[in-house]
């Protein structure tokens, strides 16, 4: 390249080149403020832009672009803007390229990364999307490098390609995908829209830009009063500001306990949800990686907030040491939500206790983690106490709230996650938004809270009937008792054994006989029914809704409930009317009425003795034989209940 150091940059938007001997900001590796509508020319070129004439922008909430070099028309340096008043941390990046050509082809390369280590190295590629494609998408791993510059200080540089394809779209590059402040309040918004009365968004405190630091309440109105007992999960993230995935892993926890579902009203009646989903709002609209307005780590602070240096942790930690303190508050967990740049996966890190109950018990919410969801891994799961991490969230409520309390940072990767094949499957929005959800699906199983719903009818329980063919049925059941009974005794019916059935003389009392059987079935049918929806009706159910109860026992299903009902001896349902002649199943010489008592043992042989063949297989196979025998005596048929 022709262009020296003291060359690169020194034209922007209609700017000229500095005056001799003075010095040239842009030049110098200290980079501050982000860029703002920076349109980075040729040297030497003094017209208007033209297409093609990137113009690069970051001056907007969590932008974060400090300086553009021109290297040649296909590749630009760009320089991350350190976090404000702590120069040490260059991670995240997120700006706007406009003012392009269809199909213009460049290379950006990311030059002053504070970190070494990175994900990148192990395929990891920034996000980007359009105005006319607004989801995010990750850059074709393919066309990602990173490798140690011997032009930067042998610092590791990120390159990528990039073609444009639109000339009217504006495009937008960043590290991660973004969640603003803007879209925390978007959602806070639509939420109370709905005007639910389990959802409650207030104000904690202020931040030092005066931003509002958010706090939500998630539970049932009836955990609300101040004299109830009440166990509380409290959850807080972006702590870190750079790490926008455990926004969304927090969006996808809260939005499955707000939904319509019998799992969420479970979780809503028995506990009660603090979430602090921004912790540090200001760092989130300056587009800072790690760190407050005045360059704190704010997660090495939690021993000694300041209320002037920072107040939302103050704030947070006052409120958790208050519940800490409230005998009507069984504080269980603390859960800080996190993002990690080196490691894939989901995981935990606890702490470590000398108590072994206690140590033992912070293990089990992992576990069951790990069996919920597939990106969350067992095997990264660690407790520690390392002395640089005593300040964080973590160590210091893990020492000072009640041994009861569970406390945990939760990472989740910023790349990908890998599967039980070996697979590594790039993270969406919408996998860590489903992360969120599997956490929620966890503390179903950790309180062991199973929905309950209100038994359904019998008729609901019983299978579809069609009329058409039980009328056909019950025609062949009577036919064939007849002509039983025929064989062996006089009955009101005289025919003979030659006679045909469609005979003039037998018909007509066939039919009367098959009328009143078909009646007296069909009423006995209605009986029975009945008297099964009066059992289950008049057993005690908590709710019409679904009612959940911690570390209760296994609720009998409906299924075993209609079954305990209908052998109860102390409950018979009304035996069947009375018919004209005693009827006989296919499988045997003559059904037990439901009331009868158990036949002795020689009978019982005699009767087996007797018993006709069964059915063909053809007939089974068309459900004759089941549905004629189910609906008669349904005892018979438990299974298909």
């Amino acid at each position: 390249y022709y262009i020296t150091n003291n060359l690169r940059m020194r034209n922007t938007v209609y700017g000229d080149s500095p005056e001799p001997g003075e010095p040239d900001p842009l030049v110098s590796e200290e980079v501050v403020g982000n860029v703002s509508k920076l349109c980075v020319l040729p040297p030497g070129y003094r017209g208007p832009p033209r297409k093609g004439h990137l113009i690069f922008d970051a001056n907007f909430e969590s932008g974060n672009l400090g300086r553009v070099d021109y290297i040649t028309e296909l590749e630009y340096d760009i320089f991350i803007r350190p976090d404000t008043c702590n120069p040490r941390f260059r991670v995240w990046f997120y700006f706007t390229v406009e003012n392009v050509k269809s199909d213009q082809r460049v290379i950006f390369n990311i030059v002053n990364f504070s970190k070494t280590k990175s994900l990148y190295r192990e395929g990891m590629s920034p996000v980007v999307r359009s105005t006319s494609r607004p989801k995010w998408q990750r850059v074709p791993g393919k066309n990602v490098f990173y490798y140690k510059c011997p032009d930067h200080r042998k610092n590791y540089v990120m390159s990528f390609a990039f073609q444009f394809d639109r000339e009217d779209d504006v495009y937008e590059f960043a590290y991660c995908f973004p969640y603003t402040n803007a879209r925390l309040s978007s959602w806070i918004a639509k939420q109370e829209e709905r005007d639910i009365d389990y959802f409650y968004a207030d104000v904690l405190c202020d931040t030092v830009q005066q931003r509002n630091l958010d706090i939500i309440t998630i539970t049932s109105p009836d955990n609300i009063h101040p004299t109830k007992q009440k166990r509380v999960i409290f959850i807080t993230a972006r702590v870190h500001p750079g790490e926008s995935p455990s926004s969304y892993v927090c969006e996808g926890l809260m939005e499955f306990i707000l939904e319509d579902t019998p799992e969420a009203k479970a979780l809503r009646d028995h506990i009660v949800f603090k979430f602090v989903p921004m912790l540090n709002p200001d760092g989130v609209a300056l587009g800072n990686y790690r760190c407050s307005l005045m360059g704190f780590d704010l997660n090495r602070h939690w021993t000694d907030p300041s209320r002037w240096a920072h107040p939302t942790l103050e704030a947070t930690k006052a409120l958790l040491l208050e519940y800490n303190d409230n005998p009507s508050v069984d504080l269980d967990f603390y859960i800080d939500i996190h993002a990690h740049s080196t490691l894939m996966n989901g995981f935990m890190y606890g702490n470590v206790y000398d108590d072994n109950d206690r140590f033992e018990r912070q293990a089990v919410f992992p576990k069951l983690l790990c069996n919920n969801a597939e990106d969350f891994s067992l095997a990264f799961t660690s407790f520690n106490k390392d002395a640089v991490k005593a300040g964080t969230g973590r160590r210091f409520l893990g020492s000072c709230l009640s041994p009861r309390s569970n406390c945990y940072t939760l990472e989740v990767s910023f790349y990908s996650y890998t599967t039980q094949n070996s697979q590594v499957i790039p993270y969406s929005v919408d996998g860590y938004i489903s992360l969120g959800r599997n956490v929620a699906k966890t503390f179903l199983n950790y309180y062991q809270l199973t929905p309950v719903t209100t038994p359904p009818t019998a008729t609901q329980l019983m299978p579809p009937v069609n009329k058409s063919k039980l009328r056909a049925h019950i025609r062949d059941e009577v036919l064939m008792v007849h002509r039983q009974r025929n064989n062996t005794s006089k009955t009101t019916l005289q025919t003979d054994s030659s006679r045909n059935p469609s005979d003039a003389i037998y018909k007509p009392a066939y039919e009367a006989q098959l009328s009143n059987s078909t009646t007296s079935l069909q009423s006995y049918i209605k009986q029975l029914r009945s008297k099964m929806a009066r059992e289950l009706t008049q057993k005690q159910v908590p709710s019409k809704e679904m009612m959940c109860t911690p570390n209760s026992t296994v609720r009998p299903s409906p299924r075993s409930q209609l079954t305990s009902t209908l052998m109860s001896p102390t409950s018979p349902l009304p035996g069947p009317p009375p018919p004209p002649q005693a009827l006989t199943s296919p499988r045997g010489p003559a059904l037990r009425g439901l009331d009868d008592p158990l036949p002795d043992q020689s009978r019982r042989n005699q009767q087996l003795a007797t018993m006709p063949p069964a059915p063909s297989s053809e007939y089974r196979r068309r459900g004759n034989g089941k549905l004629g025998n189910y609906l008669l005596n349904p005892l018979q048929h438990d299974n298909s209940l």
